[in-house]
């Protein structure tokens, strides 16, 4: 049995992290679902700058859109909802007998609203209307202006996929602007069943104190983070002002693994997969993060849900002169602003190529 399948009979969801109309259209997102237990698939900037900028496959689109009057941040939109649509319909049967709890497909709003509230939660609500998907989450950041419409979105009814979280702290906040949310609805007396997953980065962990601990802390710290947070995460479920909700009629906020590609060439590329396999749980893994689990992969261990030994190796790092609150923040910015980074690429690359379709079409 392939260790994706193993991993799924765990109680952990695997998800794809990327989306590419090539995907589709080959038919190969049909066959990860059949034959490697993908059951979800998330996207973001960066992921549709590469596929619209290193294929051609989206330029007939494109070309129509132009010509109805579509352009920039719009006609992106039009051409990631296509693409998540079709996906969608692929897990929907997913979606349907797990009653929700899988079968996901996720679209993020512009990071450029990444510090304006108002504005994300705007778009968020314009995004699921639009989408008009029962298995569409709208990913909206875990940032300090990014909570609050986290809570409105969710009491609003819309399905939240919190990303750029890093660490324990952030992680317990934007469980508890879910919770918040879902506590208004019932209060007024709403059906409480909103869904949600909470999207932990892990490898970026590693990458950012690579040579500057010792060797045996290498390819440590994100695991470590990952641990501390999925004990957190299993004692919010335990807790009786969770639970209430639960007996309301609600369900968990899952936690998902994100950034589970391995970075670090020396180590194997299925480093994070293994050691982050865990009941009730999400992990989005990159194209060819799957493709080594399906190929090579073997599951040992399963997560603690005490944390294992996390305290112990922060305690190493802080000690080799890592300061991990303050590095949790300035990953959650640095992401912030990668994701910018991409989506002005990803809106000149859409320029450009509406720009060069015009013309060629006016011959």
């Amino acid at each position: 049995m392939k260790a994706t399948q193993l991993l799924h009979n765990l109680g952990q969801s695997i998800w794809l992290d990327n989306i590419t109309r090539d995907l589709l259209d080959s038919g190969t997102l049909e066959r990860y679902i059949d034959e490697l237990s993908v059951t979800g698939l998330t996207s973001n900037p960066t992921i549709f700058d590469h596929a619209i900028k290193n294929s051609s496959t989206y330029d007939a689109a494109i070309r129509e859109k132009v010509r109805n009057g579509a352009s920039g941040e719009a006609l992106f939109f039009e051409l990631a909802l296509e693409d998540l649509t079709r996906a969608a319909a692929l897990f929907r049967p997913i979606h349907d007998k797990t009653n929700g709890v899988d079968g996901w497909v996720s679209l993020e709003v512009s990071p450029l609203l990444v510090h304006d509230t108002p504005s994300t939660l705007a778009a968020a609500l314009h995004l699921h209307g639009h989408g008009e998907q029962s298995n569409l989450f709208i990913k909206i950041p875990g940032t300090a202006e990014g909570l609050p419409a986290i809570e409105e979105a969710i009491f609003a009814g819309v399905p939240v996929n919190v990303t750029l979280l890093f660490s324990r702290e952030q992680y317990v906040a934007a469980a508890e602007a879910y919770l918040r949310g879902v506590e208004r609805r019932i209060e007024i007396g709403l059906n409480p069943n909103v869904g949600s997953v909470a999207s932990v980065f892990i490898s970026r962990w590693d990458t950012a104190v690579m040579g500057k601990t010792p060797e045996g802390l290498r390819d440590r710290l994100g695991i470590a983070v990952a641990m501390q947070t999925y004990k957190a995460y299993r004692s919010l479920l335990a807790s009786p002002r969770w639970q209430r909700v639960f007996n309301a009629g609600a369900r968990p906020q899952r936690l998902l693994w994100a950034s589970t590609g391995t970075k670090d060439p020396q180590a194997s590329d299925v480093l994070y997969v293994k050691a982050l396999a865990a009941p009730f749980t999400v992990n989005t893994m990159p194209e060819a993060t799957l493709k080594a689990l399906a190929d090579h992969g073997s599951l040992d261990a399963i997560l603690p849900v005490d944390g294992g030994d996390c305290e112990e190796v922060l305690a190493q790092f802080a000690k080799a002169g890592i300061d991990v609150d303050a590095l949790a923040t300035r990953l959650q910015d640095e992401g912030a602003k990668s994701f910018v980074q991409s989506w002005n690429e990803l809106m000149a690359v859409i320029i450009s190529k509406s720009a060069a379709l015009s013309t060629a079409a006016a011959r």
